[in-house]
């Protein structure tokens, strides 16, 4: 099994070298990524997902360091929600830098999560960039929380499609916290 997941993060990483586009299981369940901080993977992304700018999208880090890398002050309250989450949970943080511009938000705000998932931590550690995770479906249709709901249409319009995890079912989607720079807290999905 480590030699399949040893081969898979090299092509998903060949994938993403190249500005191209994946399907991935994710910590939660199946998504669309890309490098981000490659503005025109990005832009593929809205096109493929049928997403407005304006929605925003999630991004993966390996790591509190390059949290830091990316967002220059984070608020105290982020690191223990990030050690002490036991479930995936994402945090929505002010004044990102060095990632795609069409990723962040009109608020001038970021969604970031750091999965607990082998294969997801290894690929991005690899990479040592960011990658965008919105979930495997168009706007409007229904999330596939299993890959073999994912819209054929959609498999076809993706580089590469990550050959890990296809029968796990996933049970529900990461929280959602914002934290802004002046303190406040917000819960935008539980």
């Amino acid at each position: 099994m480590e030699e399949i997941m040893q081969q898979e993060i090299q092509n998903t990483l060949d994938t993403l070298k190249e500005g191209k586009i994946i399907i991935y299981p994710t910590d939660t369940i199946w998504g669309i990524g890309c490098d981000a901080t490659n503005v025109d993977a990005v832009q593929q992304i809205y096109d493929i997902n049928q997403r407005k700018e304006q929605e925003g999208m999630i991004i993966l880090m390996d790591s509190i360091q390059m949290l830091h890398k990316y967002i220059p002050e984070v608020p105290e309250v982020a690191y223990d929600i990030i050690e002490e989450s036991e479930d995936p949970i994402t945090i929505i943080l002010d004044n990102p830098r060095g990632l795609a511009k069409n990723l962040i938000t009109q608020d001038n705000s970021i969604a970031i999560r750091i999965p607990k998932n082998e294969f997801l931590l290894k690929l991005i550690q690899k990479f040592r960039k960011p990658i965008v995770a919105t979930s495997a479906h168009v706007n409007g249709d229904k999330i596939p929380m299993i890959y073999a709901e994912i819209n054929p249409k959609l498999l076809n319009q993706v580089d590469y499609v990550v050959n890990l995890e296809r029968e796990k079912v996933s049970t529900k989607l990461s929280s959602i916290i914002k934290l802004k720079s002046s303190g406040q807290v917000f819960i935008i999905r539980k």
